[in-house]
């Protein structure tokens, strides 16, 4: 589920339609979490399942660590890539806001982290990256998990409008990351290395 302070909103003719905030949200607010009406597809499933369908989960969904294919079933799943985004996954199935984000600006994702299966070149940026490769999140992992730590420790300190959707184990494990008395999982944690190089071929992009 989405932050309840952002709307869909139509962002540029290239861009097309983005998920925008409604309301400032801090660094360290929770702004998605995956609940029980997002859906969760195994490859086989996708395999039998006709074209139609394949192009809908090929434009809308991510895969997981375990290679399932996961459809968000609200805006979700329109919140565009960024190479600077200010939303960042984390390896508990829920996404924060590594920065401010003031009313009217997107909430952007690093599709690296998404476990795409084919390269994708996002709209021009101005940055050193210009590419989504698969294999992003074991080139990026260690940069990213820094980057990501200072605003998960805020979680416990801020107005969580999505709290209820997080089970007490798991707030408890993020109280204790932000306290210091556990350490956050990488995000390499989430990395699907896929069909190949599961068999032990690597496919470097």
């Amino acid at each position: 589920m989405i932050h309840p302070h952002t709307e869909l909103k139509f962002i540029s003719k290239e861009i097309g339609y983005g998920v925008v905030a409604t309301s400032f949200i801090p660094a360290g607010t929770i702004t998605w979490v995956l609940d029980r009406l997002d859906r969760e597809f195994t490859p086989s499933e996708v395999a039998d399942m006709d074209e139609f369908y394949k192009n809908i989960l090929d434009v809308y969904a991510y895969r997981n660590g375990d290679g399932n294919f996961i459809l968000c079933w609200d805006n979700g799943r329109f919140v565009n890539h960024s190479f600077n985004s200010n939303c960042f996954t984390t390896p508990y199935d829920f996404e924060i806001a590594i920065r401010d984000i003031h009313p009217g600006e997107q909430l952007t994702d690093d599709y690296g982290y998404l476990n795409l299966s084919e390269p994708f070149r996002p709209f021009p940026e101005g940055t050193q990256r210009k590419i989504v490769y698969p294999d992003d999140l074991p080139r990026y992992a260690k940069v990213w998990d820094k980057k990501l730590i200072k605003p998960f420790r805020l979680i416990p300190k801020l107005e969580q409008p999505l709290r209820q959707l997080i089970n007490n184990d798991l707030w408890s494990k993020i109280n204790n990351i932000a306290s210091g008395k556990e350490q956050m999982e990488s995000l390499l944690s989430i990395y699907y290395a896929g069909e190949e190089k599961m068999n032990g071929v690597q496919n470097v992009g």
